[in-house]
């Protein structure tokens, strides 16, 4: 029997409950609040970790040997776990790819399709048939982060006829349905050719500030930027600032530097901006993927296997 530690969504009913049917042979302790309660023996934390929760799990639970973290994105985690070798890390990375990459083809559509300014034409009580429209076929797309949200979303951009141009960090892997990949020293370069601009690399010292202004400059005016993975990754500041000059299409962004995002933010107020409050990996089968991934998961623990997306914190995801 392994002593699961849940924290967060998971530790709430009825989603400790559904844990406990699936891991029936293990004991599964729901931690509500801020005390580690009987929590304090657990081999395995499951949950999501904000960096203070993460610092007193990993100080009041001596027994610990893996946490899984229910977010694709580890750079909250990496850091605590610097002088904590002895404990896995893995992430819920495969469970969202689904509805992230369909979120963004969305945002593709409504940003060719011109679908804010015609909403803003329907609260005017307005019959305006001048906005003209694009067409997303034979469009560019650059993807900044070949992983798997960024593999699903290339393969959805191919089927609808995008030309998918990949960024990653090992360059000499092919990709499905990528007619090139390049280097992130290549991204100025690349970002030349782009109708669209989707970030969904991890969020690393490497990718901080990657989308930078000279990024931004080197876009056609009429380019998108499409960011759902972590606001930090793209200059804000230059983002508003491009925006509000005009000099790039527009925006759809899902994360944001600071979240909520306040507001005070500059971003609110652009109509060149799409804004959706962190949600594109919202979707009712994410539970049902991420309950199948932690159940393997905890099988191979008990075996002694390897763990499916273990994070190599030496390089961040």
């Amino acid at each position: 029997m392994t002593t699961i530690a849940v924290f967060g969504n998971w530790a709430s009913m009825p989603s400790a409950d559904t844990l406990r049917a699936a891991l029936p042979d293990d004991r599964i302790v729901a931690v509500q609040g801020e005390t580690l309660g009987t929590a304090v023996d657990a081999e395995a934390a499951f949950g999501g970790f904000s960096s203070e929760r993460l610092r007193t799990v990993l100080a009041g639970v001596p027994t610990l040997r893996w946490v899984h973290t229910f977010s694709a994105g580890v750079d909250r985690h990496v850091p605590e776990l610097a002088t904590y070798e002895r404990v896995l890390l893995t992430n819920n990375s495969g469970a969202y790819d689904v509805p992230i990459a369909e979120h963004v083809i969305a945002m593709i559509f409504a940003a060719a399709k011109r679908v804010p300014e015609h909403l803003a034409a329907q609260s005017r009580h307005e019959w305006q048939r001048e906005v003209p429209h694009a067409e997303v076929r034979d469009a560019t797309l650059v993807i900044l982060g070949l992983g798997s949200i960024g593999g699903e979303l290339a393969r959805l951009a191919t089927g609808v006829g995008m030309r998918v141009i990949g960024v990653r960090r090992d360059a000499t892997r092919p990709a499905p349905g990528v007619a090139r990949v390049v280097s992130p020293d290549r991204l100025i370069e690349v970002a030349g050719e782009a109708d669209y601009l989707a970030v969904t690399a991890a969020l690393t010292p490497q990718t901080k500030g990657m989308v930078s202004a000279a990024v931004l400059r080197a876009l056609k005016p009429t380019a998108w930027v499409i960011n759902i993975a972590r606001g930090p990754i793209v200059d804000e500041a230059a983002l508003a600032a491009a925006l509000a000059e005009k000099r790039i299409g527009g925006a759809a962004l899902d994360v944001f530097e600071t979240e909520p995002l306040p507001a005070s933010s500059a971003l609110w107020s652009l109509d060149n901006a799409i804004l959706t409050p962190h949600v594109s990996n919202s979707s009712p089968k994410v539970r049902e993927r991420s309950l199948a991934l932690v159940t393997e998961n905890v099988r191979r623990f008990k075996a002694g296997e390897p763990l499916l997306n273990l994070v190599d914190r030496t390089i961040g995801y």
